[in-house]
């Protein structure tokens, strides 16, 4: 879909449709009150009607409201004006785009741009109107033969600012709001693949492409099974050995020239499709486990924004990809490997891999003398518990550092909350036959995990984003969600700023 901007009143828009807001209380947004006084009333007779009461996210359709040049008008309800936030906000734009997208209006101007958002600027507003509307019209039928969908989609959407002195800053945002739509729409595609298409070498090509479509400023390298022996990557190789399908280590670089920092490390779990292994998954729900790699598929997904963005960054992104299943060469539970540090590893459950891919990538990352150091990872169950589907929780062994992915979380609606790495939490690793244990038991399993990485991650600052309960939805919406490529974008472009 194009993006554009501009600046007029409502009343005057030769547009296929108009949208503007209204409040719980049959209030009338700033945009609604000018189209309602150019119709002498129209709209507010509507409203005492009760055919509109402004409950958030509902929607009414206009046709040939008297004074106006649009073809439509569409009211869309924003709740309580006193609890109108960011959840609020991109609701209402997700839900007025998805409308249209759904009636055949090929485009429209909307107004929701113009509403005040707590303490959001009217940069903040584009850049997610932006998101919202792509996160409305997105769908992944690349497999379908039928294309079941005979409406014209929304092809434009004109976003309105107040006065033309905030059409720079809303340039600005809308390119930044397309970039990290695209790096979203690309993690989703990815995790949406079948896990018979998305495999290691898949993922691979994908690093490659990216390397040919941004040559400039980014740069790919794939290790294959032979290069990751040769780095003694045990931890990881045990995990792949139970497939017929090789592994790959996978590097993607991004930096502009000039820049001399030391670079930030982004760590993605590519655990393809995860059976489970020797420690199988129940039946029920198991072609989620192709959602595994979303930390991978959120590691594109950054680095496709990034490259359209081109801060003044270094970037260094290590993607461990294979599949975990289950054969007669599969590890076994009870099995010791040794990891490319040279902890040894009890394996008490094979289900708990992705831990031991993440090993071996974080000592991998020491090589680059990391500024800091992000992993990203579907790791734990028992995340989902803890948080639900509402936010990603967040460990370290850096305070600020956790502290900026938290507030980056808040900035980008993306949410993260912090969790402990307390001593206490270690005990629980004690192995009787080896350095240390891949699980500690069903209490506390998502910082138990943490704490697992933590062991192999004390060169320098680190991060471990748990996102189990937010990379992918089920039921009716089913799919993956692109989280938390906003969060971390929104991190990395705040390092640009405090750096410059």
């Amino acid at each position: 879909m194009e993006f554009t901007i501009k600046s007029g009143n409502p009343e005057k828009q030769r547009t296929a449709c108009v949208v503007v807001g209204v409040f719980d209380n049959r209030k009338l947004s700033l945009a609604a009150e000018r189209i309602d006084r150019a119709a002498k009333g129209y709209i507010s007779d509507i409203i005492r009607r009760g055919d509109m009461e402004g409950r958030l996210g509902t929607t009414l359709l206009l046709y040939n409201v008297p004074n106006t040049l649009a073809d439509r008008v569409l009211l869309v309800g924003l709740g309580r004006e006193r609890d109108f936030k960011e959840r609020e906000y991109y609701t209402a734009v997700r839900n007025a785009v998805k409308f249209l997208n759904e009636t055949g209006a090929y485009e429209a101007v909307i107004y929701l741009t113009e509403e005040k958002v707590r303490r959001r600027d009217i940069g903040w507003r584009i850049e997610h109107t932006v998101i919202a509307a792509s996160d409305a019209t997105y769908r992944f039928d690349h497999m379908k033969t039928e294309n079941v969908d005979v409406r014209r989609p929304l092809r434009k959407l004109t976003l309105s600012v107040p006065m033309r002195s905030d059409l720079l800053i809303g340039e600005t945002m809308l390119a930044r709001g397309v970039a990290v739509s695209e790096g979203i729409e690309l993690t989703r595609d990815l995790g949406n693949l079948p896990a018979n298409m998305c495999t290691p070498a898949y993922l691979a090509d994908m690093a490659r492409k990216l390397a040919s479509m941004y040559s400039t400023e980014v740069k790919a390298q794939v290790l294959e099974q032979s290069e990751i022996e040769e780095n003694k990557m045990g931890a990881f190789l045990s995990v792949a050995q139970g497939s017929e399908t090789p592994p790959r280590f996978i590097v993607i670089e991004y930096k502009r020239a000039g820049v001399k920092k030391k670079p930030v490390v982004l760590i993605g779990k590519g655990i393809t499709f995860d059976s489970g292994g020797i420690s199988l998954k129940p039946g029920a729900d198991m072609d989620q486990m192709k959602f595994d790699m979303s930390g991978a598929a959120s590691i594109f997904g950054v680095f496709r924004t990034v490259a359209e963005l081109k801060p003044n960054i270094h970037l260094i992104g290590l993607i461990p990809a294979c599949e975990n299943m289950p054969s007669g060469r599969a590890t076994k539970p009870g099995d010791v490997v040794t990891s490319m540090s040279g902890q040894t590893i009890e394996v008490l459950n094979t289900d708990a891999e992705g831990r031991l891919l993440l090993a071996d990538a974080l000592t991998y990352a020491e090589r680059y003398d990391p500024e800091a150091v992000v992993d990203v990872a579907t790791l734990t169950g028992a995340m989902v518990i803890t948080l639900g589907n509402v936010a990603c929780g967040v460990f370290g062994n850096n305070e600020t550092l956790v502290r900026a992915l938290v507030t980056a979380g808040d900035d980008a609606a993306d949410r993260a909350w912090a969790l402990p790495l307390w001593d206490e939490y270690h005990d629980a690793l004690k192995s009787n036959f080896a350095d240390v244990a891949n699980v500690g038991g069903r209490s506390a399993g998502s910082i138990t995990a943490a704490c697992f990485l933590s062991r192999f991650a004390k060169k320098y600052n680190w991060a471990h984003l748990d996102i189990a309960g937010v990379a992918w939805k089920e039921g009716k919406e089913k799919g993956a969600t692109g989280r938390p490529v906003p969060l971390l974008v929104n991190w990395l472009l705040a390092r640009e700023n405090r750096d410059e």
